[in-house]
């Protein structure tokens, strides 16, 4: 399986495109986790998101860049990131974060970037060029760590 990359500001995201990156947000983070928690955080205006989709047009993947300020004081930030169910397997996650950290480095040259992992995914982000940082704290009921990728 192949993916294209977009990369949108909120305001050029299309009406289908919000419905359809907010959709598997939700079926991911909140019903597939068990995880009730505010998705709709305010900060999906001030994003740029990036968007893997199939050659028929299905969102596949999904990342949110955010700017220095938003989630991290000294940071641009990546979260949000995810592979839909029906794309698991097929080595589309780290592709996923090469264009993400790629993409972050293009608007924000040489601002370091930070995530914050889920505990279980600390190997899968190293494998990226991620390193932890701290340690492993609960967000939202779910072990995480942050991790950041120096330019």
């Amino acid at each position: 399986m192949t993916v294209e990359y977009s990369c949108l500001s909120y305001s050029d995201l299309s009406k289908e495109q919000l419905y359809a990156l907010l959709a598997l947000r939700q079926e991911v983070f909140v019903v597939e986790q068990h995880c009730p928690y505010l998705d709709a955080d305010g900060q999906d205006q001030v994003a740029t998101h990036l968007l893997g989709l199939t050659e028929d047009g299905q969102l596949a993947t999904y990342v949110r860049l955010l700017p220095t300020g938003t989630s991290y004081e000294n940071h641009a930030a990546i979260g949000r990131v995810i592979t839909a169910p029906f794309a698991r397997g097929k080595g589309l996650g780290r592709a996923l974060m090469r264009e993400a950290v790629m993409q972050a480095q293009q608007l924000w040259p040489g601002t370091p970037i930070k995530l914050s992992a889920q505990a279980h995914l600390q190997s899968y982000y190293s494998s990226v060029g991620f390193s932890s940082i701290g340690d492993i704290y609960l967000e939202d009921g779910i072990p995480h760590i942050g991790m950041v990728y120096q330019a």
